[in-house]
């Protein structure tokens, strides 16, 4: 048995209900409005990188519709400092904006080496999303019409249903690789693979219920764009509170030494 199952299998999951969904969103909500700033901080960054997103895609859809997608997938490294938060305010010790800049300090080579490959896989996302849409959209796919006249309401072939397999094939793993092995590794000392090997452990052993968080993430995460990405100065930061506390009722990390 490798030493990162062994590690792994010292953490012993919790049962969950998808009834506890609601529970991690009003804790999160609470968390939000305990230290906003720190909150509308990050959000406030989290939009401004999506309108960069824009102005650098300009008329390209074709490829910002890849590149939002992607941007899904990288965004609970992200959220670190406000997991910090979270974990502070449950300790009874002090929250607020240096506890967040904190994490964002060059000495977690874990938790940099993790935010790494999740990059990588969203800049895969977003470089087969876009040869895919290129290649075989009956037309040039320059603008959220063409998008959805070309792709979406297509009237030959399955682009859309394939755009959307496809990006399920990458999305599903990655989820089920970070939903709790970014907070794990902020809060114990636990290899990388370790925490990877847990996130999958939770996925598995309550399918349902993980599947409804991560369609509802996703579903909240697409409506805070709509309004010019502004949604997310709210949405973001109350989303990453409320997935540390379905960290929490997810896993028992006790057994394991805790992180400084």
């Amino acid at each position: 048995m490798s030493p990162a199952l062994v590690e792994s299998l010292e953490i012993r999951l919790r049962p969950v209900q998808a009834g506890q969904i609601a529970g991690w969103l009003r804790r999160g909500w609470q968390d939000f409005c305990a230290c906003p700033l720190a909150g509308l901080l990050h959000g406030a960054a989290m939009a401004a990188f999506g309108l960069a997103l824009l102005a650098l895609a300009g008329n390209r859809f074709w490829l910002l519709a890849g590149a939002f997608s992607g941007f899904l997938l990288v965004a609970p490294v992200a959220a670190t400092g406000l997991y910090a938060i979270s974990r502070a305010r449950a300790r009874g010790q002090p929250a607020g904006l240096a506890v967040a800049l904190r994490m964002w300090i060059p000495n977690k080579p874990v938790l940099i080496g993790f935010g790494l490959l999740l990059a990588l896989a969203g800049t895969g996302w977003v470089l087969t999303s876009a040869a895919l849409i290129t290649a075989f959209a009956p037309g040039p796919v320059d603008s959220p019409r063409d998008f959805l006249q070309l792709v979406v309401l297509a009237r030959e072939g399955h682009l859309f249903e394939l755009w959307m397999a496809l990006g399920a094939l990458l999305a599903a793993p990655v989820y089920a690789s970070s939903v709790v092995s970014i907070p794990l590794l902020l809060d114990r000392r636990v290899g990388l693979w370790s925490a990877v090997l847990t996130s999958w452990r939770v996925v598995l052993a309550a399918p349902g219920v993980l599947g409804l968080w991560a369609a509802l993430l996703v579903l909240l995460s697409l409506l805070a764009m709509l309004p010019l990405l502004l949604g997310l100065l709210v949405l973001a930061p109350w989303l990453a509170h409320a997935s540390w506390h379905a960290y929490t009722e997810l896993v028992d990390a006790s057994a394991l030494a805790e992180r400084r």
